[in-house]
């Protein structure tokens, strides 16, 4: 792995997009571009690996990365697919400790890296930054506890249908007939993501597709009856 660089060139483009940083102004982005480094990462590349010393936040600036768990059983459970924008090993901001999850290159991706000594004395020297970030950092906290409450309780149909939608409003694209979500995901990922076995999942979705409520194409699923799904969640 190669090609290390700063995160200079293209700041206002990248930084603003990411949640949060929003509400920064521009030179409040500059100065977290000036310590951040990216590093390129191709497909099937680990990034880290759950239980490993963490050491700073991480930020997708291209490609797609996964985010999973290791259950106590063995098997493994993705948490999210993540886009340019999103950031992942925030929990590390604060309190160090070790990554709480590993994080694998589901293609071809170029990763910002903010270390955090040095992100830790960039917010020691701007209150004004530390406060923006724990504002947005709460309310994403906030919505995190509200979703695993109530999938705590949900059913595999409705556990699969939450995710779907997710993935939809995450990495949706229209399409003629409804939203196509835009990553080839094989049923054993989807089973994953799903937390259930790929037999399963493939029963779940051959009912649907009967049903129309979703296509499956190259290994994309388009949703064509979201109104269906999203009442497997009320």
């Amino acid at each position: 792995m190669t090609g290390v660089f700063q995160l200079t060139s293209d700041v206002g483009s990248y930084l603003a997009e990411v949640p949060i940083f929003q509400g920064l102004n521009q030179r409040e982005l500059q100065s977290i571009a000036d310590i951040a480094i990216v590093r390129p990462y191709k497909k099937g590349m680990v990034i880290f690996v759950e239980g490993e010393p963490g050491d700073g936040l991480y930020l997708v600036k291209t490609g797609v990365v996964k985010i999973a768990k290791t259950l106590a059983d063995g098997r493994e459970k993705t948490l999210h697919y993540l886009r340019q924008g999103n950031i992942f090993a925030e929990v590390l901001l604060f309190d160090g400790g070790s990554f709480p999850a590993t994080a694998e290159a589901l293609e071809d991706a170029e990763i910002a890296i903010l270390r955090r000594t040095k992100f830790e004395a960039l917010l020691a020297e701007n209150g004004t930054i530390t406060l923006k970030i724990l504002k947005v950092m709460s309310r994403r906290l906030r919505e995190a506890q509200v979703q695993v409450r109530d999938l705590s309780y949900a059913d595999v149909y409705a556990r699969a249908a939450f995710n779907l939608l997710q993935l939809a409003r995450e990495h949706g694209v229209p399409g003629s007939e409804g939203q196509i979500i835009d990553l080839a995901l094989s049923q054993q990922e989807l089973a994953s993501l799903v937390g259930t076995s790929r037999e399963t999942v493939a029963r779940i979705f051959s009912e649907w597709k009967r049903k129309g409520i979703i296509a499956v194409s190259n290994q994309r699923i388009t949703i064509l009856k979201p109104d269906r799904l999203q009442g497997w969640l009320r």
